[in-house]
Protein backbone atom coordinates (compact mmCIF):
# COMPACT_ATOMS: atom_id res chain seq x y z
CA UNK A 1 0.00 0.00 0.00
CA UNK A 2 1.24 3.65 -0.63
CA UNK A 3 2.65 5.64 1.78
CA UNK A 4 2.24 8.70 -0.16
CA UNK A 5 0.12 11.28 1.26
CA UNK A 6 -3.59 12.00 -0.05
CA UNK A 7 -3.91 15.18 -2.34
CA UNK A 8 -6.60 17.68 -1.75
CA UNK A 9 -7.85 18.63 -4.62
CA UNK A 10 -9.40 22.03 -5.01
CA UNK A 11 -11.86 22.14 -7.53
CA UNK A 12 -12.44 25.91 -9.25
CA UNK A 13 -15.83 26.77 -10.06
CA UNK A 14 -15.89 29.52 -12.61
CA UNK A 15 -19.53 30.29 -13.77
CA UNK A 16 -21.66 33.44 -15.07
CA UNK A 17 -24.57 33.32 -12.51
CA UNK A 18 -25.83 32.42 -9.06
CA UNK A 19 -28.48 29.64 -10.79
CA UNK A 20 -25.37 27.71 -12.43
CA UNK A 21 -23.34 27.94 -9.23
CA UNK A 22 -25.86 26.52 -7.53
CA UNK A 23 -26.50 23.84 -10.22
CA UNK A 24 -23.30 22.77 -10.64
CA UNK A 25 -22.49 22.55 -6.41
CA UNK A 26 -25.69 19.87 -5.93
CA UNK A 27 -23.55 17.58 -8.91
CA UNK A 28 -21.58 14.71 -6.48
CA UNK A 29 -18.78 16.09 -5.30
CA UNK A 30 -15.88 14.09 -2.87
CA UNK A 31 -16.60 15.66 0.36
CA UNK A 32 -13.10 15.83 0.78
CA UNK A 33 -12.55 18.36 -2.01
CA UNK A 34 -12.47 21.61 -1.31
CA UNK A 35 -14.85 23.79 -3.87
CA UNK A 36 -13.25 27.65 -5.04
CA UNK A 37 -15.90 29.85 -5.56
CA UNK A 38 -14.81 32.52 -7.65
CA UNK A 39 -17.54 34.99 -7.40
CA UNK A 40 -15.58 37.49 -9.36
CA UNK A 41 -17.15 36.23 -12.61
CA UNK A 42 -20.27 35.81 -11.13
CA UNK A 43 -23.11 38.50 -11.94
CA UNK A 44 -24.99 39.97 -9.07
CA UNK A 45 -23.33 37.60 -6.69
CA UNK A 46 -25.55 36.40 -3.82
CA UNK A 47 -22.96 35.07 -1.56
CA UNK A 48 -25.63 33.79 1.50
CA UNK A 49 -27.44 31.37 -1.10
CA UNK A 50 -24.10 29.95 -2.59
CA UNK A 51 -22.27 29.63 0.82
CA UNK A 52 -25.46 27.94 2.41
CA UNK A 53 -25.56 24.97 -0.55
CA UNK A 54 -22.03 24.18 0.57
CA UNK A 55 -21.55 20.56 1.12
CA UNK A 56 -17.91 20.75 2.24
CA UNK A 57 -15.01 23.09 2.62
CA UNK A 58 -15.22 26.38 0.60
CA UNK A 59 -13.00 29.21 -0.70
CA UNK A 60 -14.10 32.35 -1.31
CA UNK A 61 -12.31 34.14 -4.10
CA UNK A 62 -12.87 37.26 -5.95
CA UNK A 63 -10.25 37.69 -8.16
CA UNK A 64 -8.67 41.48 -10.03
CA UNK A 65 -9.31 41.96 -13.29
CA UNK A 66 -5.54 42.84 -13.06
CA UNK A 67 -4.44 39.48 -11.73
CA UNK A 68 -6.25 37.94 -14.56
CA UNK A 69 -9.95 37.56 -12.57
CA UNK A 70 -13.13 39.40 -13.78
CA UNK A 71 -13.65 41.93 -10.94
CA UNK A 72 -14.15 45.64 -12.13
CA UNK A 73 -15.15 47.03 -8.98
CA UNK A 74 -13.16 48.74 -7.07
CA UNK A 75 -11.19 47.62 -4.15
CA UNK A 76 -13.53 48.23 -1.00
CA UNK A 77 -16.31 46.81 -2.75
CA UNK A 78 -14.14 43.79 -3.88
CA UNK A 79 -12.68 43.36 -0.15
CA UNK A 80 -16.07 43.95 0.83
CA UNK A 81 -17.52 40.63 -0.53
CA UNK A 82 -14.71 38.56 1.44
CA UNK A 83 -15.40 40.25 4.54
CA UNK A 84 -18.96 39.01 3.75
CA UNK A 85 -18.20 35.47 2.86
CA UNK A 86 -16.18 35.26 6.75
CA UNK A 87 -19.22 36.60 7.97
CA UNK A 88 -21.00 33.94 6.31
CA UNK A 89 -18.89 31.19 7.36
CA UNK A 90 -16.40 30.70 4.55
CA UNK A 91 -14.15 27.86 5.15
CA UNK A 92 -10.87 30.24 3.19
CA UNK A 93 -10.98 33.43 1.91
CA UNK A 94 -8.29 34.37 -1.11
CA UNK A 95 -6.79 37.73 -1.35
CA UNK A 96 -3.71 39.00 -3.32
CA UNK A 97 -0.95 39.77 -1.24
CA UNK A 98 -0.16 43.09 -3.50
CA UNK A 99 -3.23 44.33 -2.28
CA UNK A 100 -3.04 47.66 -0.06
CA UNK A 101 -2.19 46.37 3.09
CA UNK A 102 -5.14 48.68 4.28
CA UNK A 103 -7.34 45.51 2.99
CA UNK A 104 -5.12 43.44 4.23
CA UNK A 105 -5.51 44.42 7.84
CA UNK A 106 -9.41 44.74 7.72
CA UNK A 107 -9.92 41.22 6.52
CA UNK A 108 -7.34 39.62 8.55
CA UNK A 109 -9.10 41.62 11.44
CA UNK A 110 -12.18 40.53 10.34
CA UNK A 111 -10.74 36.73 10.58
CA UNK A 112 -8.94 36.84 13.98
CA UNK A 113 -11.47 39.02 16.42
CA UNK A 114 -13.38 37.31 17.44
CA UNK A 115 -11.67 34.52 15.94
CA UNK A 116 -13.39 32.60 13.30
CA UNK A 117 -13.08 29.15 11.78
CA UNK A 118 -12.42 30.83 8.56
CA UNK A 119 -8.33 31.00 6.78
CA UNK A 120 -6.82 33.35 4.53
CA UNK A 121 -4.44 32.64 1.88
CA UNK A 122 -2.96 35.62 0.68
CA UNK A 123 -1.51 34.86 -2.81
CA UNK A 124 1.24 36.08 -5.25
CA UNK A 125 0.87 35.32 -9.06
CA UNK A 126 3.59 36.27 -11.52
CA UNK A 127 2.10 35.55 -15.10
CA UNK A 128 5.46 36.38 -16.57
CA UNK A 129 8.17 34.63 -14.84
CA UNK A 130 9.28 32.17 -12.08
CA UNK A 131 11.57 33.65 -9.33
CA UNK A 132 14.14 32.56 -7.92
CA UNK A 133 14.25 30.22 -4.61
CA UNK A 134 16.02 32.98 -2.48
CA UNK A 135 12.95 35.73 -3.96
CA UNK A 136 10.60 33.07 -3.24
CA UNK A 137 11.34 32.64 0.03
CA UNK A 138 10.92 36.14 0.48
CA UNK A 139 7.53 35.92 -0.45
CA UNK A 140 6.25 33.58 1.53
CA UNK A 141 7.70 35.24 4.50
CA UNK A 142 5.59 38.52 3.34
CA UNK A 143 2.62 36.52 2.98
CA UNK A 144 3.40 35.52 7.12
CA UNK A 145 4.23 38.36 7.60
CA UNK A 146 0.86 40.29 6.79
CA UNK A 147 -1.28 37.60 8.29
CA UNK A 148 -1.92 34.55 6.19
CA UNK A 149 -2.99 31.15 7.60
CA UNK A 150 -1.97 30.11 3.90
CA UNK A 151 0.72 31.94 1.54
CA UNK A 152 -0.60 30.80 -2.11
CA UNK A 153 2.49 31.33 -4.45
CA UNK A 154 1.98 30.13 -8.54
CA UNK A 155 4.37 31.70 -10.91
CA UNK A 156 4.66 31.38 -14.92
CA UNK A 157 7.06 28.38 -15.95
CA UNK A 158 8.97 29.00 -18.67
CA UNK A 159 10.77 26.36 -18.68
CA UNK A 160 11.15 22.94 -17.07
CA UNK A 161 13.55 23.72 -14.15
CA UNK A 162 11.23 26.80 -12.92
CA UNK A 163 8.95 24.26 -11.58
CA UNK A 164 12.22 22.42 -8.90
CA UNK A 165 12.84 26.18 -8.03
CA UNK A 166 8.67 26.58 -6.88
CA UNK A 167 8.88 22.71 -5.55
CA UNK A 168 11.82 23.23 -3.79
CA UNK A 169 9.85 26.01 -1.53
CA UNK A 170 7.47 23.35 -0.24
CA UNK A 171 10.11 21.04 2.02
CA UNK A 172 11.70 24.93 3.43
CA UNK A 173 7.78 26.55 4.04
CA UNK A 174 6.90 23.01 6.51
CA UNK A 175 10.55 23.79 8.21
CA UNK A 176 9.18 27.12 8.94
CA UNK A 177 6.05 25.89 10.10
CA UNK A 178 4.21 28.03 7.45
CA UNK A 179 1.20 25.88 5.59
CA UNK A 180 2.40 26.90 1.37
CA UNK A 181 0.33 26.42 -1.86
CA UNK A 182 2.63 26.31 -4.62
CA UNK A 183 3.28 25.04 -8.17
CA UNK A 184 3.56 26.79 -11.29
CA UNK A 185 0.97 27.93 -13.95
CA UNK A 186 1.38 27.10 -18.08
CA UNK A 187 1.67 24.23 -20.13
CA UNK A 188 5.28 23.42 -18.91
CA UNK A 189 4.08 23.60 -15.14
CA UNK A 190 1.81 21.39 -14.81
CA UNK A 191 4.00 18.51 -13.35
CA UNK A 192 4.45 20.69 -10.58
CA UNK A 193 0.55 20.75 -10.10
CA UNK A 194 0.67 17.35 -9.67
CA UNK A 195 4.04 16.76 -7.37
CA UNK A 196 2.91 19.69 -5.14
CA UNK A 197 0.68 18.19 -3.02
CA UNK A 198 2.83 15.15 -2.37
CA UNK A 199 5.66 17.41 -1.09
CA UNK A 200 3.25 19.20 1.21
CA UNK A 201 1.38 21.61 -0.89
CA UNK A 202 -2.01 22.45 1.19
CA UNK A 203 -3.56 21.39 -2.29
CA UNK A 204 -3.27 21.89 -5.34
CA UNK A 205 -6.06 23.10 -7.99
CA UNK A 206 -7.91 21.68 -10.75
CA UNK A 207 -10.78 23.08 -13.05
CA UNK A 208 -14.34 21.26 -12.93
CA UNK A 209 -14.39 20.42 -16.82
CA UNK A 210 -12.33 21.60 -19.92
CA UNK A 211 -12.86 24.54 -21.23
CA UNK A 212 -13.72 26.55 -17.20
CA UNK A 213 -10.39 26.42 -16.38
CA UNK A 214 -8.93 29.41 -14.33
CA UNK A 215 -5.87 29.74 -14.74
CA UNK A 216 -3.43 28.65 -17.84
CA UNK A 217 -2.05 25.33 -17.28
CA UNK A 218 -4.78 23.70 -14.97
CA UNK A 219 -5.92 20.10 -15.65
CA UNK A 220 -9.59 18.97 -14.72
CA UNK A 221 -10.40 17.33 -11.84
CA UNK A 222 -10.90 13.68 -13.46
CA UNK A 223 -7.66 14.31 -15.10
CA UNK A 224 -6.20 15.07 -12.01
CA UNK A 225 -7.54 11.71 -9.55
CA UNK A 226 -6.34 9.97 -12.90
CA UNK A 227 -2.91 10.53 -12.71
CA UNK A 228 -2.57 10.48 -8.77
CA UNK A 229 -4.27 7.15 -9.13
CA UNK A 230 -1.40 5.60 -10.94
CA UNK A 231 1.05 7.80 -8.95
CA UNK A 232 0.21 6.46 -5.31
CA UNK A 233 -0.47 2.85 -6.91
Amino acid sequence: MSTLPTPRICLSLLVKTNQEALDKMDEPIDPRTILELRIDSIRRVNLKKLIARRKGPILITNRSQDEGGYFAGTEEERVAFLLEAVSLGADYVDLEMKTAAVFIERLANKINSPQTGTQLILSYHNRHKTPRLRELKQILEEGRRKGAQIVKIVPMAKEADDNLEVLRLIPYAKKKGVKVIAFCMGEIGKISRIMAPFLGSYLTYAAWSKGQEAAPGQMTVNELKDIFKIIRK
